[in-house]
């Protein structure tokens, strides 16, 4: 990068920690420091937002639509429904028990063991996808510098660490304003440079005619699959399950408007959420979708990810992966030749030449596919033998367009956006991972009678310890396969289903008691761990199967304890 370029990205990060520091400096007890009330709707939705939103979306989602379309938009499908039914059930709930931690509920209707159950695997998926969040960002900053990805982990975790060690609940919050401030700024200036940077011939009416041809803006699947991952049904269904539990159980956006000054201002900060949240991501897949056009007119790598793709031409595999980088070229020439004759076609608004002109574009870009499809056999060939997992370059198509084509100046911001998006996602899950387990276990179960300084100490010690815990999680994330949009969601899945289960039992379902919902959830997050080991039913599932499982289970088993109980037999 140039030096304007990094004094816009140091300037940037620089003034949002120090503001957030100085803003909330001398937190004097576990509430300010875990849940100040002091918020409004707009801060609420932003941190909201933020918390969400989290660098791997800004790396990984455009990646997404680059290889596989828009569909990936129906995953958030559920969620203006999910804010509705939060906004009617769980605020005015939380509120009126006054509660730190979503999981003091479940002490309240059920037991401590429970609770201690729900906070666990919070902490566990949580405690994960904190970790992939460091990782998104390092990516980014070490394929710049050149550095080990390994001190990149430790440099931008340590930076979050600090200023949400130092502030607290109320840090993450009021940082979180301008960070989704540079976020916005930044996707703008995105979606313009990728047009701008467009050949002349090429407008933005024919720049999104060539996406749709090439079926990148096919948004809505109204086919029913169980193994499809993004469909209309799994969107609404299972989506809705997962926004359920991701913001009515997940403390990390819990405490998000827990921190409102009324349930109004909650309500409202989770309304504004739902509103505005679906046309962002599609305003981040519409961004890839575009650099997969601009792609068509610009030669791409053969892998995305520069440094796999020199260790490559350096190993014994290099004459190998080198002729095919040379038959890559080959053919992007041609594929440049048959995109320009498509917009042509496009212009001239001839049915027949627009699809002969598309059937010959389809034809490069597939023989594109199959030589990349040589190259990635090469390099998962590599990885293996050198005892790391397949790896996916997805995650690097956004950033090698904003590094390699993007103005002096411009590159520093898209990189500010990033690891803002970062800093505020991975604060909030510190946070949140903080509170979680100081309220729920070491003030409930281990240190019951301490002093509030003690507390407050002890929250500033556990935000230590989780951002450790994520950062060592960060270290072997490279080994993923998954895109980390998809990887970060499957996660969440595998556990989100279970803890919405006991949510909605504690909430509905007064005649199901500690004993048998406790069983239920163990059982239930069994079948799920099972669905994704042996099965090919798309993630999203796991949430609308875990979740009735619980339920299901739940009544069972108390129909079952009751019978034990009343010494009757179920013939």
């Amino acid at each position: 990068m140039s030096p304007i370029d990094w004094f816009v990205l140091i300037f940037t990060i620089g003034f949002i920690t120090a503001y957030g520091i100085w803003k909330t400096r001398g937190s004097k007890n576990t509430k300010e420091y875990l849940l100040s009330k002091k918020m409004s709707w707009g801060t609420i939705g932003l941190s909201i937002m933020a918390t969400q939103a989290s660098a791997i979306t800004f790396l990984s989602t455009p990646g997404q639509a680059f290889s596989d379309g828009m569909r990936f938009v129906q995953f958030y499908f559920g969620l203006p429904l999910a804010m509705v039914v939060l906004c009617m059930t769980a605020v005015p709930l939380y509120q009126r028990l006054h509660v730190y931690t979503a999981y003091e509920f479940l002490e309240k209707r059920f037991d401590v063991k429970t609770r201690s159950l729900g906070a666990f695997l919070f902490l566990i998926q949580r405690g994960l996808a904190a970790g992939l969040t460091i990782y998104a960002p390092a990516l980014v900053l070490s394929t710049i510098l050149g550095w080990e990805i390994f001190y990149v982990n430790l440099i931008l975790g340590g930076i979050v660490v600090l200023y949400t060690v130092v502030g607290g609940t109320e840090a993450v919050s009021i940082t979180q304003k301008q960070q989704m401030f540079v976020i916005f700024v930044g996707l703008m200036v995105a979606l313009y440079m990728v047009f701008a940077l467009m050949p002349q011939e090429v407008g933005v009416w024919e720049a999104v005619q060539v996406a749709g041809k090439a079926g990148k803006l096919e948004s809505i699947d109204f086919s029913f699959d169980w193994n499809n991952r993004y469909n209309i049904w799994s969107g609404i269904i299972g989506g809705f399950f997962l926004q359920l539990s991701y913001f009515g159980t997940d403390q990390s956006q819990v405490q998000r408007y827990l921190g409102g000054k009324s349930t109004t201002e909650s309500r409202l900060g989770l309304i504004f959420n739902g509103f505005i949240k679906i046309p962002m991501q599609f305003l981040i897949l519409f961004i890839g979708a575009m650099v997969f056009v601009f792609y068509q007119f610009h030669e791409p790598p053969l892998y995305f990810n520069q440094v796999e793709a020199a260790k490559v031409r350096r190993s014994d595999n290099g004459s190998e992966f080198i002729s095919l980088e040379q038959k890559y070229h080959q053919v992007f020439t041609q594929k440049r030749e048959q995109a320009i004759a498509l917009v042509e076609a496009l212009k001239q608004g001839e049915p027949q030449q627009i699809d002969h002109a598309k059937a010959l574009l389809d034809a490069q870009n597939s023989a594109a596919r199959d030589i990349r499809n040589e190259a990635l056999a090469i390099i998962h060939r590599q990885n293996e033998a050198e005892g790391k997992g397949k790896s996916s370059d997805t995650n690097y198509v956004f950033l090698t367009f904003v590094i390699n084509y993007l103005p002096k100046g411009l590159i520093g911001l898209l990189i500010a956006l990033v690891i803002c998006a970062s800093m505020s996602s991975t604060s909030s899950e510190l946070n949140a991972l903080a509170s979680t387990t100081v309220i729920d276990v070491y003030k409930r179960s281990v240190r019951p009678n301490e002093s509030e300084s003690h507390y407050l100490k002890a929250s500033q010690w556990m935000t230590i310890g989780w951002g450790a815990y994520a950062i060592l999680f960060a270290e072997f994330a490279s080994t993923l396969s998954n895109n980390l949009i998809e990887a970060v969601n499957i996660l969440g899945s595998l556990f989100y289903g279970t803890i919405l289960g006991i949510f909605l039992v504690a909430f509905y379902v007064k005649s199901v008691k500690a004993k048998a919902i406790f069983q239920a959830a163990i059982l239930a997050e069994m079948v799920v761990l099972f669905c994704w080991k042996f099965t090919n039913i798309s993630y999203l599932w796991f949430n609308l199967i875990g979740c009735a499982a619980v339920i299901l289970l739940g009544l069972l088993l108390q129909l079952f304890h009751k019978q034990h109980t009343d010494g009757t037999s179920f013939a």
